[in-house]
């Protein structure tokens, strides 16, 4: 029972830091937000985010997963009522790139992020919107609605083209400007894998 509490308060230390940092770096940036006010915030010690999340960079990295992740299930939300798998990946990525106007994830995962944690597309939390893109892709494949595209490749490029498109419509002076126009060009993109010479889109 003893190892058990200390699981569950461990779980509920690393729990109020995210809670923390996700609000810190959302309203300041993560350069600006300061770790004795996010963890006297949450009632906790600098020991407490080192212990958990090694440092200040490590916490920015559980809060963008957390963040990211929430990313990827409104992103899949959007395709729940969409009459078919095809208009489904279409609804998906359009939601995803319109997250972009989200001033929270504008902040932490499109701007902040890749400033201080590299390449979004190697970041775990990224792993969970590929497999669901792969398994779209491939499900669209076996209904002969695709070109013979490999499989991987397909999901890695619609993926990387999506993310691509949010993290340009984050950084735009514009952003409600560009993002229109970064919806038609990946709905432009993921027609050319529709199998047939007229691209029309599958009923």
């Amino acid at each position: 029972m003893a190892a058990k509490r200390r699981t569950e308060m461990m779980e509920e230390t690393r729990a109020k830091l995210i809670t923390a940092g996700r609000k810190a770096f959302a309203e300041q940036g993560f350069a600006e937000a300061s770790m004795d006010e996010l963890t006297a915030g949450a009632g906790l010690t600098r020991g407490a985010l080192y212990h958990n999340f090694g440092d200040k960079k490590g916490l920015l990295a559980a809060v963008v997963a957390q963040v990211d992740g929430e990313m990827a299930q409104r992103a899949q939300a959007a395709a729940v009522d969409a009459p078919s798998v095809w208009q489904g990946l279409i609804a998906e990525g359009t939601a995803y790139i319109q997250l972009a106007l989200d001033p929270e994830i504008q902040r932490i995962v499109l701007l902040d992020g890749p400033a201080f944690l590299g390449d979004p597309s190697q970041w775990p939390s990224q792993n969970a919107c590929l497999a669901a893109t792969r398994q779209k892709i491939a499900l669209l494949q076996a209904e002969g609605l695709l070109k013979p595209v490999d499989i991987e490749a397909a999901a890695r490029l619609i993926n990387g083209a999506a993310l691509n498109a949010a993290l340009w419509v984050a950084a735009s002076p514009q952003p409600e400007v560009i993002l229109p126009k970064a919806i038609e060009a990946l709905t432009c993109l993921l027609s050319g894998f529709l199998a047939g010479r007229s691209g029309a889109e599958p009923e």
